[in-house]
């Protein structure tokens, strides 16, 4: 039976796929491990020279001679431990390095779809959590695990060249050491694995509960939430606490067999020594061989734990790289010219999102927008509205019908393509943690100073951003922290201005605004708008009376389109819509 799990070997194609670029620092590194081996196997028969030509002949001459062997391989050693050491560690920083590089990579090109089934908090724990456990075993483990390899099978053949009798004794307690190692090494994996994701619940728990402390507090669930940890942690640590049972008693086994071999044999070796069978710096250098041998083995038994552990994480990286991103660009995509007009034909589109694919969210929904054109989405909750916004987007694909842009298909076309079209306003406005100035250019980081205090200014945020202790270099909380919801609307607006996109998307985004605030948006709106097709969801009179139509949506179909008027006029869903969430109707 093989040592290796296919979980391990797993783990190792991981581990070459990333080492390929570095292959001569792994020489190095494998050609340091090879010599401090060598050397410390070495050290056995310095210690017989020592004992047989030193001590026993009672030569100073000799005995300094021995000891100058001794020091020098001891220099040896140091020399070669130095360079094992770094080049190890060098090699597992640099590989956690690139592979927390490459899944980062891999997980912001995928669909927003995957994240709906995997909570982002886990992902951020494997990110982390995982890759520096990685770094551990690549660094210190791996390392040991490859020593204590060639140690073992040096030892072995030096425990046969210098006296195969006794060797036999050690090689009937192997079975002995393997069969535990086997046995214990099967329920150390399935629990280390086990373990890992009960550590990515407790980081999940923690990032969810602090990103939402207001809330928490609120609702005075501090109790509550500090149960739910308690509970996720303590689970946390049966588990581990299994782990490091098993692994504890694999070690004590094989502690006992080794050195209880050790004890037989050297009951036997000194009966040869009193005998005048063997010489007295040949057992010693046995000994040597055979606590070489004991001490290999010990340490594989517990490395191997620690590499178990690291299949497990490395398994959990894996499965993140092989996630396949579904919104990709075809092979043979078309190309948008460099300037859009913005034209929107949505033709049959039907859709449900893949965790609810029983309910249609879309149900042969037919719109088309001219380009330069402000069009209205109103309708009742979950009626499509910010759906239609996804698949504008191409965050998700429909079940059937197309979008055409400017008459391509949008599934044609490659996604980064596609997306420099559009500047989306969301009704959650998403800033992130850093200047004010770096969220007002995240979509055009190249954009000068005064751009960007143009598109604050159209945006009507200019003034409060100069009331900041460092005005546009202050720095926000994640999310925005510390900013009102206007505010951050505001910051928001001015930075889908700055993208000059030639299709505007517009989610309830005067929806957090105060009076003044939206007062003064809805005075920029029109000549915002001016020049670009805008869409627009939104609940406000204000807003509705601006665009140049408005589509009425209703589960997931267009069930009437046209001006406020006509519409308050011809269509009863709009009339009672306009009276609940207007409080005004005009005819």
């Amino acid at each position: 039976m093989s040592l290796l799990s296919p979980r391990l070997r797993s783990a190792l194609r991981l581990a070459r796929r990333f080492a390929a670029p570095y292959r001569w620092q792994l020489a190095g590194a494998l050609l340091a491990l090879l010599f401090t081996a060598g050397v410390t196997l070495s050290i056995g028969q310095g210690i017989r020279l020592l004992v047989d030509q030193g001590l026993l002949t009672q030569s100073p001459a000799m005995l300094e001679r021995s000891i100058g062997v001794f020091m020098l391989l001891v220099l040896l050693l140091a020399a070669g431990t130095f360079s094992r050491f770094y080049l190890v560690s060098w090699l597992g920083e640099r590989f956690v390095a690139d592979i927390r590089k490459r899944v980062f990579d891999h997980l912001i090109e995928l669909h927003p779809g995957f994240y709906e089934h995997n909570r982002a908090s886990e992902i951020q724990s494997r990110l982390t959590a995982d890759t520096t456990l990685l770094q551990t075993v690549i660094g210190s483990s791996l390392s040991m695990a490859l020593r204590n390899a060639l140690m073992l099978v040096g030892g072995v053949i030096l425990l046969f060249v210098t006296n195969p009798k006794l060797s036999a004794i050690v090689l009937a307690a192997l079975p002995l050491v393997i069969a535990p190692i086997l046995l214990f090494g099967r329920r150390v994996r399935r629990l280390s694995r086990q373990s890992q994701d009960r550590v990515a619940d407790v980081g999940s728990y923690v990032g969810e509960t602090l990103g939402q402390i207001k809330t928490v507090q609120a609702y005075n669930h501090q109790a509550e939430d500090r149960s739910r940890f308690a509970a996720t942690v303590e689970r946390a640590f049966e588990t581990a606490r299994q782990r490091i049972a098993q692994r504890a008693w694999l070690i004590t086994l094989v502690i006992v067999l080794v050195l209880g071999a050790v004890a037989v044999m050297l009951w036997v070796g000194g009966m040869d020594v009193i005998a005048g069978r063997i010489s007295g710096g040949e057992l010693a250098a046995f000994v040597f061989y055979s606590l070489i041998v004991g001490m290999a083995f010990g340490t594989l038994s517990e490395v191997i734990g620690e590499l178990q552990r690291a299949a497990g994480a490395a398994e959990r990286i894996a499965e993140l790289l092989r996630a396949r991103n579904e919104i990709a660009a075809p092979a043979d995509c078309l190309h948008l010219p460099e300037q859009v007009a913005g034209r929107l034909d949505i033709e049959a589109l039907r859709f449900a999102y893949p965790t609810r694919p029983e309910r249609l969210v879309l149900d042969g929904l037919e719109l088309h927008v001219a380009a330069g054109e402000t069009l209205a989405l109103v309708g009742p909750s979950g009626a499509g509205k910010s759906t239609l916004f996804d698949l504008l987007l191409r965050f998700f694909d429909p079940l059937s019908g197309r979008i055409l842009l400017d008459g391509l298909p949008i599934e044609r076309l490659d996604p980064r393509d596609l997306r420099r079209c559009f500047a989306l306003v969301s009704q959650q406005p998403a800033l992130f943690y850093g200047s004010v100035e770096d969220n007002i250019r995240y979509g055009r980081p190249e954009a000068s100073a005064e751009e960007v205090e143009a598109a604050a200014r159209a945006a009507h945020a200019h003034e409060f951003i100069l009331q900041l202790p460092e005005g546009y270099r202050s720095c926000l909380g994640e999310g925005g922290l510390g900013l009102s919801g206007g505010q951050r609307q505001r910051l928001a607006i001015a930075r889908a201005l700055l993208v000059d996109a030639p299709i505007l998307l517009l989610d309830e985004a005067t929806s957090a605004l105060d009076a003044q605030s939206e007062h003064l948006i809805q005075q920029a709106l029109p000549a915002l708008m001016a020049g670009r097709t805008t869409l627009v969801i939104a609940h406000r009179l204000a807003t509705v009376q601006n665009a140049d139509r408005i589509a009425v949506l209703d589960q997931g179909r267009l069930v009437a389109l046209g001006t406020h008027a006509e519409l308050v006029a011809g269509n009863s869903l709009y009339r009672r819509l306009a009276e609940l969430q207007f409080g005004v109707v005009e005819e």
